[in-house]
């Protein structure tokens, strides 16, 4: 085993880094270091840059997802990128949450859907996992975690807990409407027949109010408004909320997407309970596909769903098929893969008792559970 040293900016200088000895000759060659995203706009700009067309990338490797998880939930982050005279050929964005009901854990990325080590040589894959390794270690974390769209690390345990729905859409409006089954065509077009209309937000107001009381009604907590406020000032025009309105105007149902190249990511979504009368939810989603292509957007990305569950089989309905996704976990400290999500039986009772609360007192203490499962 050899050892390359690379430069590690505010966090550390000079922590050697193991490798093969076939991998060191490469790195120790050619100069290949691993940095920390900081605060430099120039580093930024070029991060941005490679991830605007690295082909494994995704909408979650932006840099942007740093001032999010920092500001907003107060998490460590650890942003790597390696780079090999001035030029950068991998980055993997990583955040560890630690939480005494939760546990601790570095993941490539907290709310996020897809991450993991995005890299354009094998020598920067081997760095960055490396480096990752290194500092799960040093954190004293239970388990690493990689949110892969394809395997990386068979021989590590996976979650097969969820997929993501992903399908190409069409320029032309009518194009898409046949693409649609046929009974999930019905929905939308009731929706079309109540009059309801598609509204563009500027602000979270009224997208929050609709996801608040729709997360409450299933017995989980919310998002802290200000996260959705400071996604929109993020990310700029690649971050929109469409809401959905009857014919007086009182809103139905909204969601919260993201754009990515030539795709689009409904993300966050939330709806009125007499939104099912309207048909707004299928509405929704049918007139965020006619805008999207309208921009010129090619793939719909349905986003992550738990398999066997209510939006699985709404997304289904629609035609599109179901992905796996190749969540890998380095355990530390633990004997299994955790289960923070709401299918473990053991928050049974807390949902039930969160579906009880007044939406007022969950709106307070919602933001200090839910920093912590990511």
């Amino acid at each position: 085993m050899s050892f390359e040293r690379f430069s590690m900016g505010p966090h550390g200088s000079n922590i050697p880094f193991p490798m093969t000895q076939s991998d060191s000759v490469s790195a120790v060659s050619n100069h290949l270091q691993v940095r920390y995203l900081e605060n430099d706009a120039a580093v930024i700009k070029q991060w941005d840059d490679y991830v605007a067309v690295a082909p494994e990338a995704t909408f979650f490797h932006r840099a942007g997802w740093q001032n999010i998880l920092r500001k907003v939930f107060g998490h460590q982050t650890f942003f790597l990128y390696a780079e090999r005279q001035g030029v950068i050929e991998g980055v993997l964005p990583l955040a560890q949450i630690k939480s005494l009901l939760f546990g601790n854990s570095l993941i490539a990325l907290p709310f996020a859907v897809y991450g993991g080590v995005v890299a354009d040589t094998a020598e920067a894959v081997a760095a960055l996992e490396g480096e990752a390794e290194r500092l799960a270690r040093e954190l004293g974390v239970a388990h690493l975690e990689y949110r892969n769209m394809k395997p990386r690390h068979p021989e590590w345990p996976t979650q097969d807990l969820y997929v993501t729905f992903r399908k190409d859409i069409f320029p032309d409006e009518e194009a898409n409407m046949l693409a649609i089954p046929r009974k999930q065509r019905a929905m939308v077009r009731k929706g079309v027949n109540n009059k309801l209309r598609a509204e563009f937000d500027t602000s979270a107001d009224r997208f929050f109010a609709l996801f608040a009381d729709n997360v409450h009604r299933h017995g989980t907590p919310a998002m802290p408004k200000r996260y959705f406020e400071a996604l929109l000032r993020e990310f700029g025009k690649d971050c929109e909320i469409l809401t959905v309105v009857d014919p007086e105007g009182s809103p139905l149902s909204s969601v919260l997407s993201f754009y990515f190249r030539d795709e689009i990511l409904p993300y966050y979504a939330g709806d009125a309970e007499r939104a099912r009368d309207f048909a707004a939810n299928d509405f929704k989603y049918w007139a965020l596909m006619c805008h999207a292509a309208q921009r010129g957007i090619k793939v719909f990305d349905y986003g992550r769903s738990k398999v066997g569950t209510g939006p699985y089989s709404f997304k289904k309905n629609w035609g599109f098929e179901a992905q796996p996704l190749h969540y890998e976990y380095r355990l530390y400290k633990r004997q299994e893969i955790p289960q923070n999500n709401p299918n473990n039986p053991k928050y049974k009772l807390m949902i039930q008792a969160w579906r009880r609360m007044p939406i007022s007192l969950a709106n307070f203490l919602g933001p200090f559970i839910v920093r912590n499962l990511g």
